[in-house]
């Protein structure tokens, strides 16, 4: 299985060299790696290919790595009834600059473009109607940025009470804690919750 895969990455790139970065096989899946500004001519490619054949998009998804000067990755999930076989897309992003929509290729972008700009703020050139999906359309910023405050905003829901929508401050369900990762049997020079009585007698270590 992963022998086709390789050869299959292979002859993808072989095709798209100047579109394609490169390929990986890992786990039974095959990773391409496209130039952002050539993304719709790869998915078409994919798409139309008689040896790909990739005619479903399943899934667009967005990954944040604010450490990179490239910020995000865009990932393209693509699947071939026809081979049965899958492959995923990944583009490099730098933040704030636009990539262009696959909603001419695949309808089903639409949405998941959508949802990827509303969870990471991540712009596509091109989409027909790029507004949020699933925060409230006044709501500021974009909750899967690792950089995003967990307080500070508001949150809407149905209040039975009221029996109206109403907006009020985001909870968090449980105070923040910091944990130290250490066994309570290997090292821990402190007092643990509920060995108070052992601390008194030397028992603690």
């Amino acid at each position: 299985m992963e022998e086709a895969l390789g050869e299959l990455g292979d002859y993808i790139a072989t095709s798209l060299e100047h579109d394609v970065v490169g390929h990986t096989v890992a786990l039974g899946e095959l990773t391409i790696g496209a130039r952002r500004d050539h993304i719709t001519r790869v998915l078409k490619f994919l798409r139309d290919d008689p040896s790909c054949q990739f005619k479903l998009l399943i899934d667009i998804c967005g990954v944040d790595h604010p450490e990179r000067v490239n910020r995000f990755d865009v990932v393209y999930h693509l699947l071939s009834l026809h081979h049965n076989q899958r492959v995923r897309v990944k583009i490099e992003v730098v933040d704030e600059t636009p990539v262009p929509s696959a909603t001419e290729v695949f309808s089903s972008a639409n949405w998941y473009e959508r949802e990827v700009w509303d969870m990471f703020g991540v712009t596509f050139a091109g989409h027909p109607d790029l507004r949020r999906i699933l925060t409230d359309y006044g709501f500021e910023g974009h909750p899967l940025r690792k950089d995003f405050p967990l307080s500070g905003f508001v949150e809407v829901r149905y209040s039975n009470e009221l029996k109206r929508v109403v907006y009020e401050p985001v909870k968090l369900v449980q105070d923040f804690r910091s944990f130290d990762f250490l066994s309570p049997w290997e090292g821990a020079r402190y007092i643990l919750p509920g060995d108070e009585k052992a601390g008194e007698t030397g028992e603690q270590g």
